[in-house]
């Protein structure tokens, strides 16, 4: 019997399996290797791009893209992580082309036009100033601009970009830039059109360029007043900001954004750089109707209105937040989609403050307000403001629609010789 029970341990420890006994711990790893191997291959078929055809993806799917990210350390070029199918892609031509912007058909073609030539100038833009440090476009280009301010070498690219894409457009008549001293107006082309005024500031916080802070380009459309078949003049650029079809801005920041505005709400599009387009990343923008956020130089204290000081520190004992980048586009972007107030308010050295209102306050104003917010120069709405010339500066204050009307107020309040006109020396 005992033979019997030793028999198969005698064969398993025989001489040819026994000189095999460490192959049986490496034939294990190997199939566990081939199991995992397997397993992270089926994984890894879930982050590839998905073409039209594929459906989309499942909330599953997601949690195990993230996973296979976070915990697996498995780092993928950018162009193999989209994240959703391009049946889901809109972009902005797709919109203008789609969408009823609120105009006749002839108006809205136009606009899809004029807006596409924007767009294109506002790529270029967005690819010089990515590229700046490297093809030598930062510092100053040695010029002043009809203001006595400093011209930079991106302000020249950013302005000769926009006055190239709309003078080709066909259909634009006049154009109002920051960096020119007086109005562009622009021959009619054969066969043509051309009755649309655009008013821009082609790069806004330009001082801010050398520090690879955001900054952006601003625009306003119009119609033009006078007949088509006259020549333009400056009555069609001196028009208030309610007589805007469009407006908007570029930000050139951590990504391109394009927010737009044809008085039917308010809309933003991220620039996709693997399609070369802009996509629809942040539709019916609404501003929060009171915020928590100011936006102020408070380095110009000592020299406020007694309005503009006796809203600040009302802010500062409700414990409000200070944000303030400096870029005009940045701040108020920033105040589109969190809330708050933006204030460049006047003073004692500049009673009319340093925004100009053509193709800066109006475009953003009518934007504001498409948000549901709202924008004055602490006793007027900004959009009813009639300009006298082409680079007419205003106090401005804008965002949610509450904190204007508390600024709005305290202007009231000043006006009514209930509050000081200028803050006592400290």
């Amino acid at each position: 019997s005992s033979s019997l029970f030793l028999a198969p341990w005698s064969i398993c420890f025989s001489e040819p399996l026994f000189r095999c006994r460490f192959l049986f711990p490496s034939f294990f790893l190997l199939v566990l290797c081939l199991w995992r191997t397997q397993s992270f291959c089926s994984s890894n078929r879930l982050l590839q791009i998905p073409s039209i055809s594929q459906p989309h993806e499942t909330e599953r799917t997601k949690r195990k893209s993230f996973y296979y990210h976070h915990h697996h350390n498995h780092l993928l070029p950018l162009t193999t992580t989209m994240t959703t199918s391009l049946k889901q892609v809109l972009t902005l031509n797709q919109y203008l082309l789609q969408s009823g912007l609120g105009h006749s058909i002839e108006q809205q073609r136009d606009l899809a036009i004029i807006v596409g030539q924007i767009q294109l100038a506002c790529k270029m833009i967005a690819s010089a100033v990515n590229r700046a440090a490297l093809e030598s476009l930062l510092g100053e280009a040695g010029i002043e601009n009809c203001q006595g301010e400093a011209v930079k070498k991106l302000d020249v690219l950013a302005n000769q970009a926009f006055i190239d894409a709309l003078t080709k457009s066909g259909i634009v008549s006049a154009i109002a830039s920051e960096e020119e001293s007086k109005p562009i107006f622009i021959e009619t082309l054969p066969g043509t059109t051309q009755n649309y005024v655009v008013y821009f500031d082609p790069l806004d916080g330009s001082s801010n360029i050398d520090a690879n802070v955001s900054i952006g380009s601003i625009f306003g459309i119009a119609k033009q007043v006078t007949p088509q078949d006259q020549t333009p003049n400056d009555a069609d650029i001196l028009q208030p900001g309610r007589n805007l079809l469009a407006s908007g801005y570029a930000l050139y920041g951590a990504a391109t954004m394009l927010v737009l505005t044809f008085g039917r709400g308010v809309n933003g599009f991220t620039l996709d750089s693997s399609l070369g387009e802009f996509v629809l990343t942040h539709p019916n923008i609404n501003t929060k109707p009171l915020g928590k956020i100011y936006s102020i130089n408070e380095g110009n204290g000592h020299f406020w209105e007694g309005a503009t000081k006796h809203y600040v520190d009302g802010v500062k004992n409700n414990s409000y937040s200070l944000r303030y980048v400096g870029s005009m586009v940045a701040d108020v972007h920033r105040t589109l989609l969190y809330g708050g107030i933006f204030m460049y308010p006047g003073d004692s050295r500049t009673p009319t403050g340093k925004l100009r209102y053509l193709y800066e306050v109006s475009p953003l104003s009518f934007v504001l307000e498409q948000a549901g917010g709202a924008s004055s120069d602490g006793r007027t709405r900004a959009l009813d403001i009639l300009p006298t010339s082409i680079h007419m500066r205003v106090p401005c204050f804008m965002g949610s629609r509450l904190n204007v009307e508390a600024l709005n107020n305290s202007f009231t309040q000043m006006d009514e010789n209930r509050l000081p006109h200028h803050p006592p020396s400290s």
